[in-house]
C-alpha cells in the first residue's frame, strides 16, 4: 500500500479518543477519562515508532507532523527518533554508552553510586519499580544525557527540545480548555509513560551472542496492542520496516525460526511477566559482561 489505511486510521482514532478524554468523558465519570487518556498516550507512543520506521507514508515527513506533538509531554519526538534509530544497531544492543535504549549500567559506574542510588535503580529493575518508578529515573536520566550534549554544542538535539517546548505549550493549551485540570492530566501521562516500561522492561537482555539479546512475549492482548505488536521483537528487529499489524502473522507463520534465532529468549504472554518479575528483578543493574572481549 502506498497509504497504509491500518496505521494512519488508528492515529486518528487514537486522537478521537484523546479528545473524548479531554472534553467529554470528564463530565461521564472522570476516572473513564483518565483511562481514556492513559490508553491513548501509551498507543501514541506506540504510533510515533510506527512513524519513525516509515509508517504510514511512504516517507517519514507526513507521518512526522501527525505525531510530532509527543501527548505524553515527556520525550521530543526527534530525540526518540534519533536514539531508536541507533538502538536499531544490533551489534550494540545492551551497551551501556552505544545503546541508547540500554538498561545496564558499567559496574564501574555502578561501583561509585551512592546507597540510595543503588536501592532506587535495583527496585527500578523489578516491573513494579520500573513501572512506578521508572518513569522519573528514565526522564532524568535522558534529560541529563542530553542537556550534556547541548552544552557541548549539539544543534540537533537543542533544536529537537526547542520544538518539543513549542508543542508542550500546545498541548497544555488544549488541555486547559478541557473539562480536565492540567494537574490530572500530567498524571495520565506519567501514568501512559509507566504503561510503555512494561515493554521496555525485558525487551532486551544481556547475552554473549547479539541474536539471544531480543525478547519475543506471544502475547496477543490489550497490551500487545498499546505496544502494537512490538512484544514480537526480535521479528521487528529482523524486519524494521514491516508494519505493526503485519507482524503476529509473520511470527507465528515462522515461530521456530525466530526461536532459534533469538536463543529461545521468549514469554507466552505479559501475565507470564508480571507474575515472575512483579516483585524480583530480571536482571542485575551492571552489565553482567561488561567489559566485553
Amino acid at each position: 500500500m502506498r497509504v497504509e489505511w491500518p496505521t494512519l486510521g488508528l492515529i486518528l482514532a487514537c486522537y478521537a479518543v484523546w479528545v473524548a478524554g479531554l472534553f467529554w468523558l470528564p463530565a461521564v465519570w472522570m476516572p473513564l477519562a483518565m483511562l481514556a487518556l492513559v490508553l491513548s498516550i501509551s498507543l501514541q507512543s506506540s504510533l510515533q515508532h510506527e512513524v519513525i520506521h516509515g509508517h504510514p507514508f511512504p516517507g517519514r515527513k507526513w507521518g512526522a507532523a501527525l505525531v510530532y506533538a509527543s501527548l505524553n509531554l515527556a520525550i521530543p519526538y526527534g530525540r526518540f527518533r534519533d536514539t531508536h534509530l541507533s538502538h536499531h544497531l544490533d551489534s550494540t544492543l545492551t551497551d551501556p554508552y552505544d545503546d541508547p535504549e540500554s538498561n545496564y549500567l558499567d559496574p564501574a559506574v555502578w561501583g561509585r553510586l551512592a546507597g540510595l542510588v543503588r536501592a532506587l535503580l535495583r527496585a527500578n529493575n523489578t516491573l513494579l519499580g520500573r513501572v512506578v518508578l521508572g518513569p522519573a529515573i528514565g526522564q532524568m536520566t535522558f534529560m541529563a544525557g542530553d542537556w550534556r550534549q547541548i552544552r557541548a554544542g549539539n544543534r540537533r538535539v537543542l533544536m529537537s527540545w526547542l520544538g518539543h517546548g513549542v508543542m508542550m505549550v500546545l498541548v497544555l493549551w488544549v488541555v486547559s480548555l478541557s473539562l480536565l485540570p492540567i494537574w490530572l492530566y500530567l498524571l495520565t501521562c506519567y501514568a501512559g509513560l509507566g504503561v510503555l516500561k512494561i515493554r521496555t522492561f525485558l525487551e532486551h537482555q544481556a547475552h554473549e551472542r547479539v541474536r539471544g539479546r531480543t525478547v519475543i512475549v506471544e502475547d496477543r492482548g490489550l497490551l500487545a496492542f498499546l505496544f502494537l505488536n512490538n512484544n514480537f521483537h526480535v521479528v521487528h528487529h529482523m524486519h524494521p520496516c514491516t508494519p505493526w499489524y503485519r507482524l503476529p502473522a509473520l511470527y507465528f507463520a515462522n515461530r521456530e525460526k525466530y526461536l532459534t534465532r533469538n536463543e529461545g529468549y521468549c514469554y507466552r504472554s505479559y501475565g507470564q511477566i508480571f507474575r515472575r518479575h512483579f516483585l524480583r528483578a530480571k536482571d542485575p543493574v551492571p552489565h553482567p559482561l561488561w567489559p566485553r572481549g
